[in-house]
């Protein structure tokens, strides 16, 4: 139970400390159909803090990855993921149209 509770307290401050860092870009950028950018940079931090401090589970959590299954699941999530940010896509150019044409007047 002290385990889980200074492992979960390391995770937080870990987490707290590099998500600042991240180099994500704007949601409304034209170019960002990359969805998936944030939590695959949170499982490097963590697969990094892992191997710091056990590199077992680092390899446990490597292998787990790399697992068919997991690696079927993170190509059909990338995929519907890529449909829904060019859907996203649409839909922001046709606010952006109503905005300049009802709203703007242009």
């Amino acid at each position: 139970m002290l385990q889980s509770r200074a492992l979960v307290i390391a995770l937080i401050l870990l987490l707290s400390t590099t998500l600042p860092e991240v180099q994500s870009k704007s949601i409304f950028e034209k170019d960002r159909r990359d969805l998936l950018a944030i939590p695959e940079a949170i499982a490097s931090y963590c697969y990094e803090a892992f191997n710091k401090v056990s590199p077992k589970v680092s390899q446990f959590l490597l292998d787990t990855v790399q697992s068919p299954t997991v690696i079927a699941a993170r190509q059909r999530i990338a995929k519907e993921a890529s449909k829904v940010s060019i859907m996203f896509e649409q839909l922001i150019e046709k606010i952006k149209n109503m905005w300049y044409t009802r709203v703007l007047g242009y």
